[in-house]
Order: C-alpha cells, then structure tokens, then sequence
C-alpha cells in the first residue's frame, strides 16, 4: 500500500510538470516568436529581439534560421497540426532555400535584411541546423525539393567534417592539433533527426562512429568528465583549450546519448550516460549562488573565457531535458532531486513574467545581464526543443 502511494504521489507531481512546460511552450514561447519574428517585407525571421519583441538589429543567421524552421516544422509534426506553425516554418525556409548557399552548397554565416551574403560559411553549424530544419520540414509539409537540400546539406557535412573550419581556419596546422567537441556532439543528435530522409541504414552506420567520439574520445575516465578539446587521439592537451569544461554542452550530449542508446536497447550506455551527466552538474553547479557555470577549467585554473561565470538559458533548459529522460529511464532518485533543483532555478531566474518568453544571459548572482529575448546567439530553438522534449518525456512515464 506505501509503494502504491508513494508511486501516485510521484505520479501526481510527474503530471504536473508535463502540463507545466506544454503549457509554456504553446502559450507563451510560440506565441512570441510567432508575433515578433517574421520578416513579412523580405522573408526570413527576425531574431535580435529586445525584451519586448522589437527588432533591434536586421542581421539574419543561417543557424538560427535553420532552427526556427526546425522548430516551427516539429511542432506542426508533434504537438498540434496548427496551420500558422507550419505557415511559419515555410516563411523561413522559403527565405533559405533562395538565399542562403555558396556555389558549392554551403551555407553562409549570415545575410543582411534582404538576403545578401555578409559573413562567409565558415560555421559548418549554420549547415547542421538548415540540414536539421528542412529534415524537419520534409516531415510536416513533404516535398522532394527539402529532401534534397537535407540530404545534399549532410553530405557536405561528413565530408567536412575532419577539416570543417576549411580555408577559414586561423589555426597553424599541425602545431596543435586538437578536435572539438561540438560537430560530434550534434551529429549525435542529427542522426535521428534525419533518419526518415536518409535511411535507417545510414543512421545504423554513423551510431558507432558518433557513440566512439563522445564516451571514449571525448570523456576522459580519469576525471570522469567530458573535455571541449582534446588531441586526435583523445589524449589531455594541457592548454587553455585543452582544459576547457563545457558542461552544458556535455550534459546535452547526454540525452543524445541516452536517445541513441535506446533505439540500440543498450541499457548500461544509458546508465554510463546518466552517470556522466550527474558528474557534470555536480562540476559545473555553483555552490555559492546557485545555476549551472557556463566554462569551467578541468584543473581549476582560470579559463580565457571571461563570460565563464554567467548563466545561459540553453544550458539548464538542456540539463531539465538530459534529467528528464533519465529519471524517466532510470529512476534514478538523484535525477529527480537534480531536476527539481534545476527547474526551480530556471523557472525563478530565466522566465520574464512581463513581457514573455525568456532571458538568455545572466550573471553569476542569477541577475539579468542582458534582457535580449533574441540575437546573433540566442534564437527560437532551446527553449521550444527542451519544453517539449520534457513535456513529452514526464507525461510518458
């Protein structure tokens, strides 16, 4: 009779939390980037958005673009079938798709207003989220054309891959040669994201490849810890890059994980996932003023970051979706408590109870820093992603 209650009382409070974030995310999230972010004069969105919604800077990024196509399109998919997500996502990809690519199909960093190349493609990200967007499209709205120009985008991915930066990189060959962290990172994540326009087949061949990179090359045993940069071996790099903690990016990383392992049934990489991510908040948690570090270094040491202490909303909306899936895959206790914390921390700091949607960058002291809404950084993609990705996981348990 205990175990019964005590499995309703969690049962009650899992349910609560689900309504909470679908709740944010249709009511509030979508809602704002709906009314502020549409460019109706050359196509294309918006994304430097002061708190209130009004554009201060035209500029318009390929990753961002690429993200809010993606995120419009997934929730057409689903949460609900509403025609103005969709007629969003087909605004902006429609704007990509004319203006967006090199001669060799790579796409650029940004564009002005109206569409003209301003910074070079040197970011292979603006690529993994304009592959992600029109994968996500093809799903909602299919057409062949998207297909293409998401397949096309992620061939050009893997053959960048080793070298992405290209002529774009500052770097001197060969005298350090480290490999990063993010390009593995997201393919974790862009594998099943784009396994209905490229095949099981070919998601079935890059899963090993990108599980390698992050549990074995990446994270390194002896600290229990993931590193942003490491040799191409995997080995320490005793160096600012080298020492760098990342562990937003990390415990994302984790969820990734843990959604590959199971598609694999592979329940002790779940649990080995699970594991990593706890060590990685415990490290990068403030203990004196609460929130997740933005950098950190492995040794202690100070980083060459200077934002290193601020707290950004992408890394704890992750960490409450990693926490998420694996309480919900675990039952972990310690997840729960951790999620908990982390989504008081959140909800009190990040949410503007004023004017909608969320902040993006605070202090170390929980303090708004800047009270953006949207930017060069920031645009319609964490918080939408994360609010439904636990909105989904809580209410499935």
């Amino acid at each position: 009779m205990l175990a019964q209650q005590t499995l309703h009382k969690e049962t009650i409070s899992i349910g609560r939390y689900a309504d909470l974030y679908l709740a944010e995310l249709t009511n509030n999230i979508l809602p704002f980037w709906l009314r502020y972010s549409k460019d109706e004069k050359h196509g294309g969105y918006f994304t430097c958005l002061d708190r209130e919604g009004k554009v201060y800077d035209t500029d318009k990024f390929m990753w961002l673009q690429g993200r809010q196509v993606w995120t419009f399109s997934s929730m057409y998919s689903t949460v609900e079938p509403r025609p103005e997500w969709l007629a969003m996502a087909l605004h902006g990809a429609e704007f990509m798709e004319k203006f967006g690519r090199d001669a060799q199909g790579n796409w650029y960093f940004s564009l002005t207003q109206d569409g003209r190349p301003l910074v070079q493609p040197y970011n292979i990200f603006s690529d993994c989220f304009a592959t992600m967007g029109f994968a996500a499209l093809d799903r909602a709205h299919p057409q062949d054309r998207y297909k293409k120009i998401a397949t096309d985008t992620f061939e050009n991915i893997l053959k960048r891959r080793h070298n992405w930066k290209g002529v774009y990189n500052k770097n001197v060959a060969g005298t350090r040669p480290l490999k990063n962290f993010s390009l593995p990172m997201i393919l974790c994540n862009l594998a099943l994201e784009l396994e209905p326009v490229i095949g099981s087949q070919r998601v079935d061949a890059l899963i090993p490849e990108v599980i390698h990179e992050v549990m074995e090359v990446f994270y390194q045993p002896d600290r229990g810890l993931i590193l942003e940069n490491v040799y191409e071996d995997g080995s320490f790099c005793d160096s600012f890059e080298g020492r760098l903690l990342n562990p937003g990016h990390a415990i994302e990383a984790m969820w990734f994980i843990m959604d590959l392992a199971v598609r694999l049934q592979d329940n002790s990489l779940i649990h080995r996932a699970k594991d990593i991510m706890l060590r990685m908040l415990e490290t990068g948690w403030d203990q004196e003023y609460g929130g997740i570090f933005y950098f950190l270094d492995c040794q202690g040491d100070p980083t060459q970051q200077l934002e290193w202490d601020q707290k950004l909303w992408w890394v704890h909306v992750e960490s409450l979706v990693a926490l998420a899936k694996a309480y919900k895959l675990t039952r972990d206790p310690l997840c729960e408590s951790w999620f908990e914390k982390i989504h008081d921390y959140t909800w009190r700091h990040f949410k503007d109870p004023q004017c909608g949607e969320w902040f993006g960058y605070l202090n170390r002291r929980g303090e708004v820093l800047l009270p953006l809404k949207g930017g060069k950084w920031k645009g319609c993609f964490h918080i939408p992603r994360s609010l439904y990705q636990v909105s989904k996981t809580l209410s499935s348990i």
